[in-house]
């Protein structure tokens, strides 16, 4: 009744179109956050995304105490966290849609906090190999977790509802786990490792009692006469022969395959400087973790301006060619940023670097996506896109130890490190940008 009488003194010109543009956005969150499940669902999981940034805090703060400016130990102990992707994420997916969503999450939650309560009880022993399980068996059960999550949303909301509430949870989502870096990297810092996997765990017995509170919805007899037809698929035919379906179908369509191709160079890319950048900026910055926290929350910024400046004026540049030019510009802002922290060892100057190198990365992932969903078959994008996280963590995680190996063993300084990946980004984005005229089927 507001909004229609709201409507009406619009219509009668006695209302500004902003003030009625605020209202009906306001209303529409007003109404969504009634809902009492999804409002449990939803505050459970910014606390969440807080205590998961301060778990991976804690980590980098345990391997610096253990072994300072190791960036081998940092790459071991975050392969423990990548791992489970390929060996239980497909596998996860499947099941997420034989049980109950609200008891996945809620159950795994809880396993979490006491495994995360079990890492701070081992930190008192000098063999991390207890520290390196524990982690693969948490982020084993996250791959449970994170499909249970987005697939439970339409179970909580209408379906009018279902476009504010996703919007609410990503975007949310993404300011948490951006705020979030800050915050654990001077909580790590001030508090100390054991402190921040305390908080974390905390975090996950919030979250899953959050979780447990949610009233469970009745099935309707369609709802599960779709449920028992998508086990019976499900039965006859096996994840392995999805993911080699998706597989296939990379091969076979050249668009895909070449999109799928700038991704792993993206990933490998990013995988080559993760850990060094890491080692990098703590030894410049003389910090364990507050600057580290903070740099990532400004990169985190630049990559969310970024998606709204590409939203906004994106559809005016064909993707491919928003992706080389971004790919260049990202290689220069790596060797800005590797060579003016080096040369000026202040956080004001990392902060502003790390912003703009954030705001030119965040166009290819967005064009990425986008160029993938257009050539894409509809019946086939889930198997295309789990596809895509094994491409994205494979080379992710092989560059990873590579760069580490080559800093640990053979000594090559991680500034050098960084300019050679900038260059070779710059190099991959020139030249299929000048090549990209002559291909035709990229247009």
């Amino acid at each position: 009744m507001v909004e229609q009488r709201f409507r009406k003194a619009r219509a009668g010109g006695s209302i500004p179109l902003a003030g009625f543009l605020r209202f009906f956005y306001m209303s529409k969150f007003t109404e969504i956050f009634q809902n009492r499940n999804f409002f449990l669902l939803w505050i459970g999981q910014i606390i969440s995304q807080l205590g998961d940034r301060l778990d991976q805090m804690a980590l980098i703060a345990l391997v610096y105490s253990k072994a300072p400016g190791s960036t081998m130990s940092i790459a071991k102990i975050l392969s423990f966290t990548i791992i489970p992707v390929f060996l239980i994420g497909p596998i996860a997916g499947v099941y997420v849609d034989r049980w109950d969503r609200r008891k996945i999450m809620y159950i795994s939650d809880l396993l979490r906090a006491v495994l995360v309560l079990c890492i701070a009880a081992t930190l008192l022993n000098k063999n991390l190999g207890w520290v390196y399980l524990i982690i693969f068996v948490i982020f084993s059960i996250g791959r449970f977790f994170v499909p249970a999550k987005m697939a439970i949303i339409p179970d909580l909301v209408d379906q009018k509802h279902l476009l504010m509430a996703n919007s609410l949870v990503n975007t949310t989502g993404m300011i948490a786990a951006v705020l979030g870096f800050g915050i654990s990297g001077i909580v790590v810092e001030k508090l100390g490792a054991k402190a921040g996997f305390y908080l974390d765990s905390l975090s996950f017995l919030v979250s899953g009692t959050c979780i447990f509170f949610i009233a469970k919805k009745a099935m309707s007899l369609a709802s599960l006469k779709k449920v028992s037809q998508e086990v019976v698929e499900v039965l006859r035919k096996s994840v392995l022969e999805d993911i080699k379906d998706g597989l296939l179908y990379f091969f076979k369509e050249k668009k895909l395959r070449f999109t799928a191709a700038i991704i792993f160079a993206l990933w490998a890319a990013l995988g080559a400087v993760y850990v060094v950048l890491i080692v990098f900026i703590q030894q410049t910055l003389h910090s364990a973790t507050k600057d580290l926290g903070l740099l990532i929350m400004f990169i985190g910024l630049g990559l969310f301006f970024g998606s709204l400046i590409y939203g906004r004026f994106g559809q005016q540049i064909s993707h491919y060619r928003i992706i080389f030019i971004c790919l260049i510009l990202s290689g220069i802002m790596l060797l800005v940023f590797g060579l003016g922290i080096d040369r000026y060892p202040y956080f004001a100057v990392a902060a502003g670097l790390a912003f703009v190198l954030g705001l030119f990365i965040s166009p290819i992932m967005i064009a990425t996506n986008t160029i993938i969903h257009k050539v894409s078959a509809t019946h086939m994008m889930g198997k295309i896109f789990s596809s895509l996280e094994i491409v994205i963590h494979l080379g992710f995680l092989s560059f990873m130890f590579l760069s580490s190996l080559l800093v640990e063993k053979f000594k090559v300084p991680h500034l050098s490190v960084l300019i050679t990946v900038g260059i070779s980004i710059i190099l991959l984005g020139a030249i299929n940008l000048l090549i990209k005229n002559k291909i035709t089927w990229l247009d």
